[in-house]
């Protein structure tokens, strides 16, 4: 059966699948951007990421807090100290064809109020296939370097930069007195290879791909090995900066030449979408001429001011997009069709390659998502299929070769039980998924949940990774997650563990230890709730304050028709579907007495009190009528900058709507209800213009 468009999804459907694609694109932005180990093609990626993205424009109110959409790359690992970022470094929104570029455009024009003949002036630039990091300088002086990591916190790699002849110790001529220059290191295609036959002449296995050698050689914890590695880096971004950096983009890059920066030759300035559309084409044809690799073209709109009226959305900028090249293919066998079960006890239909090179890459596995993928692309064991991959990283099964199939090859059967627990799976009305109903009888399931809880964004015990989890869930060590904070207990049979000593053993109990003290939000999101992301547990925390007020309060919950109820889908970002997983996580006998087994265990921080960062921080603010000086589009995405919450009707709770001409019913009702009503002077005066 074809999986269902966006537009003919149910709303119960459209809440089911939200979940499915933000659990999966999670799972591999973490292999992608911490563990350099991606398991997915480019575009693949790209696809969950534009169905996520068309599902919630369908339905806006199922934007999840831990959605896709709402976040960049993935946590930094733990063996570097961690790095707040003074700007954010944000991903970039992607243009597949002709047709989307004309779109960025287009939503240019629109958001900023252009007519149709005023230039857009845009500055196209290589995609370069490397790690992106950011360099901090102060007078002039090198001072901290840092890796991208989820965009808001990265990690320290100041002394293996220092390394590089690319990355200069002090800048020439006069630049601001503080300049964050973000950038790429990559590494040529030649040295790559070199690098991986000093490798296999060394008995080390080789890196995939010159990305993964770069990431890999950068994030190195002994900068003697980073330093033998032959990295480079191409300067092109922007952070936090005090001081003249020029009005354009272009003139910008002129000035990292000057302070002695290498930028991108190929970049040029662009005058209209045919200009862009026309490089992009000459630097496709070229491609494989150059000495190292690249994923497309990105579009920056050049003028600075504009930028910054044009703001982001999320996790990526409104004034850049990334212009990708087709992806790669080859064809390959189908060996086995697994299932794996993750923590929530979806069932997921991985294919098992015989291994194949595409563009120079030996891939192996794929992912087939769920049963109604498996059942649309008609996908057997025994089938050879045609893969693509665009960048460095594994394929996805785009079509089966029919006429190649073998005669035995027979239709996959989905499993209507769990392959570990034989616990019934069960697929629910409107749901794109089949799930055990085991929990936590289910081994998978139990480790899953158990691994989710020392994630990185959850308790980040370092040492205890998913391996661990996995031996100790087997020997009974931890079976919850209060158990962990007991290993001490077995710190015999530990060291007695193959692999293990007391070095070892003492370090991973120094760091369990160091994890008792935790702020309540990473309990929350350690929990593994669904729907209940990063953003809710900052919601949920804020609102409650501590753990007994908030797990008494989920108690009360559970009267649908009671006020403690209303209090919880009252909050902003917390809707019924939200509340509902909510509540049913406290109404389990076996998850309360966890959650009470780690209040015994350890010290909860509350969070700290959020601070008004602006006159209208906190503030539900309402557009209406059409402004003059600003888009619509626009207002908006100044309001939500300053910390505000933008409504589309009036109600008690709005403290100010913004008129402008022809305002019509929502002023008339902000009138009825004593709102505070603005004219767009106004606003503009309390928000600083």
């Amino acid at each position: 059966m074809r999986a269902k468009e966006p537009a003919a999804l149910t709303r119960e459907e459209a809440a089911a699948e939200l979940e499915r694609l933000s659990r999966e694109i999670a799972y591999h932005d973490d292999l992608y951007h911490r563990r350099d180990a991606p398991e997915v093609s480019d575009a693949d990626y790209d696809a969950l990421r534009r169905r996520n993205d068309a599902i919630e424009a369908r339905f806006p109110e199922l934007v999840r807090d831990d959605s896709p959409s709402r976040r960049v790359g993935a946590a930094p690992s733990g063996g570097f100290v961690k790095v707040t970022h003074a700007a954010p470094m944000l991903s970039l929104g992607n243009a597949f064809d002709a047709s989307d570029v004309i779109d960025f455009y287009a939503r240019i024009r629109r958001f900023l109020g252009l007519g149709e003949d005023e230039a857009v002036d845009i500055v196209a630039e290589p995609k370069i296939d490397g790690l992106s990091i950011s360099l901090r300088y102060e007078d002039g002086r090198f001072v901290l370097g840092a890796t991208r990591g989820d965009g808001s916190v990265g990690e320290n790699v100041t002394r293996n930069l220092r390394t590089m002849d690319d990355v200069p110790d002090r800048l020439s001529g006069a630049a601001p007195a503080i300049l964050e220059v973000r950038g790429e290191v990559y590494m040529r295609r030649d040295d790559f290879l070199a690098l991986n036959r000093g490798r296999e002449e060394a008995d080390e296995p080789p890196f995939a791909n010159p990305r993964n050698a770069a990431a890999g050689s950068l994030r190195q914890l002994d900068p003697a090995i980073t330093a033998g590695r032959p990295l480079r880096l191409y300067a092109y971004g922007l952070g936090e900066h005090d001081g003249a950096v020029g009005e354009t983009h272009w003139e910008y890059l002129r000035n990292l030449e000057a302070w002695g920066f290498r930028v991108n030759p190929l970049a040029a300035p662009c005058r209209s979408a045919e200009e862009a559309l026309a490089l992009h084409e000459r630097i496709a044809a070229g491609r494989a001429d150059l000495d190292h690799d690249i994923d497309g073209v990105v579009y920056k709109v050049n003028r600075f001011d504009w930028q910054r009226r044009l703001g982001n959305v999320s996790r990526a900028p409104r004034w850049a997009v990334a212009h990708k090249f087709p992806a790669e293919r080859a064809e390959t066998v189908i060996e086995a069709i697994s299932i794996q079960v993750g923590r929530t006890g979806a069932l997921t239909p991985v294919a098992n390659l015989r291994p194949v090179t595409v563009g120079g890459v030996v891939v192996g596995r794929a992912t087939l998502h769920n049963e109604d993928e498996i059942a649309r692309k008609g996908v057997r064991e025994g089938d050879t299929v045609i893969v693509q991959r665009a960048g460095d990283v594994i394929p996805q099964v785009v079509a089966v070769v029919e006429a190649k199939r073998p005669s035995s090859a027979a239709p996959f059967v989905f499993p209507g039980r769990c392959p570990e627990c034989g616990s019934l799976a069960q697929r629910e009305e409107g749901e794109a998924v089949r799930r055990c109903t085991g929990g936590l009888i289910c081994p998978a399931q139990a480790v899953a949940r158990l691994k989710h809880f020392v994630s990185r964004d959850a308790f980040d015990i370092e040492g205890l990774g998913a391996r661990h989890i996995e031996a100790f869930w087997r020997e009974k060590l931890i079976e919850k997650p209060g158990d962990i904070f007991r290993l001490a207990d077995h710190g015999a049979a530990l060291v007695e563990r193959e692999g293990w000593a007391e070095r070892s053993v003492a370090n991973l109990l120094a760091a369990i230890e160091d994890r008792r003290s935790i702020p309540f939000e990473r309990l929350v999101y350690a929990l593994g709730i669904p729907q209940v992301g990063q953003a809710t547990a900052r919601l949920l925390a804020r609102q409650y304050r501590t753990l007994p007020a908030w797990r008494e309060a989920m108690l009360a919950a559970q009267d649908s028709e009671g006020e403690v109820y209303a209090e919880l889908v009252d909050i902003d970002g917390i809707g019924p579907s939200v509340a509902a997983d909510i509540v049913d996580f406290f109404r389990e006998a076996h998850n309360l007495e966890a959650v009470r087994d780690l209040e015994a265990e350890l010290q909860i921080a509350a969070p700290e009190a959020v601070a008004a960062e602006s006159p209208v921080s906190g503030k539900t603010v309402v557009f209406t009528g059409t402004l003059e000086t600003m888009t619509r589009a626009e207002a908006k995405a100044r309001a939500e900058s300053l910390g505000a919450k933008v409504s589309g009707s009036v109600s008690r709770k709005t403290d100010y709507v913004v008129i402008g001409s022809d305002a019509g019913s929502k002023a008339r009702k902000a009138g009825e209800l004593g709102v505070a009503i603005l004219s767009e002077q106004d606003w503009r005066e309390m928000v600083g213009g």
